[in-house]
C-alpha cells in the first residue's frame, strides 16, 4: 500500500466515499465535507479515531495527529480514554458554580427569613463580579486577598464575611470534589 496517497488538492477533488491515504489513514468524504479517520487495532479490536473534520484539518495535521495517536496506542493507553480524560479536565469547576452548591448544602441552616440572602450578598458584591469565573483550582489566598483589599478598610465587616464565605465555599468544593 502507499503512504500519503493523498494530496490536498486531490482531497478536494473527491466524490463521496472513502479514500485511504496510508497506514490506516482514511479521509470518508460526503458532498463538501468529509472527516479524518485512523484505523487502528487496539487489544486486539479494530478501532476508528475521529481526527477531525475535512477540510478543516489538512492532510498534513490529519497525518501528523495519526502519529501522535499511534505513539500513544504504542504506550499501551486508548486514546479515546484519554481525549475524554482531556475534556473532563477542561470541565473544570467555577466559582460560581462553588458557591451555588455550597449555599444549596447550606440553605437548611439559613432558614430564617433574610437570612439566606445575606448569606449570599457580600460574594455576589465584591467577589463573584471579579474573580467568579475562576475555576475552583486556580483560587488561592493571594487572589482572595486582592479582590477583597479595596473594600478591607472601608467595609471591614463585610470584607470578613466576603473572607469567610469563599472559604466556606473552597472547603466544601474541595470536600465534594469536583462534583460539587
Amino acid at each position: 500500500m502507499k503512504y500519503n496517497a493523498l494530496t490536498q488538492m486531490h482531497a478536494k477533488n473527491l466524490t463521496a466515499g472513502k479514500y485511504s491515504d496510508g497506514q490506516g489513514l482514511w479521509v470518508k468524504r460526503n458532498k463538501s465535507v468529509g472527516k479524518w479517520i485512523l484505523r487502528t487495532v487496539m487489544l486486539g479490536r479494530r478501532r476508528e479515531v475521529g481526527l477531525g473534520p475535512w477540510p478543516d484539518v489538512t492532510i498534513a495535521e490529519a497525518r501528523e495527529q495519526a502519529a501522535r495517536v499511534r505513539r500513544i496506542i504504542r504506550d499501551d493507553r486508548d486514546p479515546i480514554e484519554e481525549r475524554l480524560k482531556r475534556k473532563q479536565y477542561n470541565k473544570r469547576l467555577t466559582l460560581i458554580e462553588a458557591v451555588a452548591g455550597c449555599f444549596e448544602a447550606r440553605q437548611a441552616e439559613l432558614k430564617d427569613d433574610g437570612q439566606a440572602e445575606r448569606w449570599l450578598s457580600p460574594l455576589e458584591l465584591h467577589v463573584l463580579p471579579r474573580i467568579g469565573k475562576h475555576a475552583v483550582e486556580d483560587i488561592d489566598q493571594h487572589i482572595i486577598k486582592q479582590t477583597l483589599e479595596p473594600i478591607w478598610h472601608t467595609k471591614a465587616d463585610t470584607a470578613r464575611k466576603a473572607l469567610k464565605r469563599p472559604n466556606l465555599t473552597l472547603k466544601h468544593a474541595g470536600g465534594r470534589g469536583s462534583e460539587c
